[in-house]
C-alpha cells in the first residue's frame, strides 16, 4: 500500500505521455497508470491499429489518442505541450528488422530520443522515464547499441537538465509482449512443428507484464537525475522453458549479433551501483 500510495501521489491530477502506447508494453502502462487519478493519459503511437485496439479495450474519457512518429518534432513538441511526466517506451525493437534496417532502427531509436529529450528540455515536465532493455548492456546487436545510446542520453540530460527528474528502466524480455519467443512457439504448437531453438545452451531474463509495469512505475517515484534502475531477474535456460511447452524442439542458429547469455549490468556498472531491495540503481557517472 505504501508502494501505491507513494506513485499515486505522483500522478495524482497529472498530465503523463507515452510514446509507443499503442504497444505491448506501453498499452500496459497506460492501463495501469488509468487505474490512478491522473488528468490525462496521451498515447502517442505511429500504430493506428494498435491506438484503435486500445480505445477499444479502455473506455475513459481521460485516454487520448496521438497518431505520430517521434522523428516528427512539430509533432512531438505538440504531444509534450502542458505534460507532466513522459514516459518513453517507443522504439524498434526486432533484432532481425533492426540488424537489417539498420539506418530506420537508428534514426527511430536514436534521432527519434533525442526529439523526445529536445521537447522534455523546452517543455520542462516533472519527470522523464526512459524504457532501455537489457540488451544495452554489453551490447552485441544494433538495437541493444541504440538502447545504450538512449539510456547515454538520458544520463547526459540527466546532468543537464535541473529542473527535470530523468531516468532509465532497464529490464530483460517480456514474456507477453508481441513477437516475442513465446508468440512464435504458440504458433509452432498449434501448427503441430516443433519449437524452434536458436541455442540449446541459451539464456535469458523473463518479466512478465505487469511486474515490468509494476517496476517502472516504482521508478518513478525513485529517479532523480538519470539513474538506470535494474530490477533483479534470475535468467532462464530457453531449452527448459521450451520443455515445459513441448518436446519436440528444432536447432535455428543464432541470430546476427545473438548472444549466449545476457547480462543486466556490466562488471563497471555494477561497481557503481547501489543494491536495494528488489533493484539495483546505477548511478550517473557523468
Amino acid at each position: 500500500m505504501k508502494k501505491k500510495s507513494k506513485i499515486e501521489k505522483i500522478l495524482k491530477n497529472k498530465v503523463v505521455l507515452v510514446t509507443g502506447g499503442g504497444g505491448s508494453i506501453g498499452s500496459a502502462i497506460v492501463k495501469e497508470i488509468l487505474r490512478y487519478p491522473i488528468k490525462t493519459a496521451r498515447v502517442f503511437d505511429t500504430d493506428e491499429y494498435g491506438l484503435f485496439k486500445l480505445k477499444r479495450e479502455v473506455n475513459d474519457p481521460r485516454l487520448r489518442l496521438l497518431l505520430g512518429n517521434i522523428l516528427d518534432r512539430e509533432r512531438v513538441n505538440i504531444a509534450g505541450n502542458n505534460v507532466d511526466i513522459v514516459i518513453h517506451a517507443a522504439a524498434v525493437k526486432n533484432i532481425e528488422i533492426t540488424e537489417f534496417n539498420a539506418i530506420e532502427t537508428i534514426d527511430v531509436n536514436i534521432n527519434g530520443t533525442v526529439n523526445m529529450i529536445k521537447m522534455a528540455i523546452e517543455k520542462q515536465p516533472e519527470k522523464f522515464l526512459y524504457i532501455s532493455t537489457d540488451k544495452a548492456a554489453d551490447n552485441s546487436t544494433l538495437y541493444g547499441t541504440t538502447k545504450q545510446l538512449g539510456e547515454r542520453l538520458v544520463r547526459w540530460a540527466g546532468v543537464h537538465v535541473e529542473k527535470m527528474k530523468i531516468g532509465s528502466v532497464r529490464f530483460g524480455n517480456v514474456i507477453e509482449t508481441k513477437g516475442n519467443v513465446f508468440e512464435v512457439w504458440n504458433e509452432e504448437v498449434r501448427k503441430g512443428k516443433p519449437l524452434s531453438i536458436t541455442d540449446p545452451n541459451m539464456r535469458r531474463y523473463f518479466f512478465h507484464i505487469d511486474e515490468a509495469v509494476e517496476f517502472t512505475l516504482e521508478c518513478l517515484t525513485q529517479m532523480k537525475e538519470g539513474e538506470i534502475f535494474v530490477p533483479k531477474m534470475e535468467a532462464q535456460s530457453i531449452r527448459e522453458l521450451a520443455l515445459k511447452i513441448s518436446k519436440k524442439h528444432k536447432i535455428i542458429g543464432l541470430r546476427p549479433g545473438e548472444k549466449i547469455e545476457e547480462i543486466l549490468m556490466t562488471d563497471a556498472e555494477r561497481k557503481i551501483a547501489i543494491e536495494k531491495d528488489k533493484m539495483w540503481v546505477i548511478k550517473n557517472k557523468f
